[in-house]
């Protein structure tokens, strides 16, 4: 004989604990990245205007090099001595070929300073180096 009770089969319920976990995985994925794209460029550049300037789309692995108004270089918020940045740019080049390279320097810096990076890029083989720029403002109309 079977005395057992036939129960409906419940509906599973909604879960709540998985969906916390997805979103506590997307906070840490999008913290992550924001940190690491305030480390990309420094923000006490003041870039120059240019008119024909557009906004490119960027590339992955963009390696983007700050010349500072002294002449100063920096790579991810580090100061690189020349060595240093030819060492760095001939690294990439051995592992990435064709890897794009920007280079930003301040609307003060001195004309010698952009040409060494540009010379440095050169010599570890790269091709592909754009140069940052802000649109011109607009003037307004008396």
């Amino acid at each position: 004989m079977n005395f057992r009770r036939k129960t409906k089969a419940e509906l599973p319920g909604f879960q709540i604990a998985p969906m916390i976990d997805v979103v506590f995985i997307l906070l840490f994925f999008f913290i992550t990245t924001q940190i690491f794209s305030q480390w990309e460029t420094e923000i006490e550049i003041k870039l120059p205007t240019a008119d024909s300037g557009s906004i490119p789309k960027r590339l992955p692995g963009e390696v983007i090099i700050n010349v500072l108004k002294d002449g100063t270089t920096t790579v991810n918020r580090q100061a690189l001595s020349r060595t240093e940045l030819s060492d760095l740019l001939k690294n990439v080049v051995e592992l990435f070929p064709g890897q794009p390279v920007l280079i930003r320097a301040d609307k003060d810096t001195a004309y010698e300073h952009v040409i060494r990076v540009i010379d440095q890029c050169r010599r570890s083989d790269i091709w592909n180096i754009s140069f940052a720029t802000i649109g011109a403002e607009p003037q307004p109309k008396p």
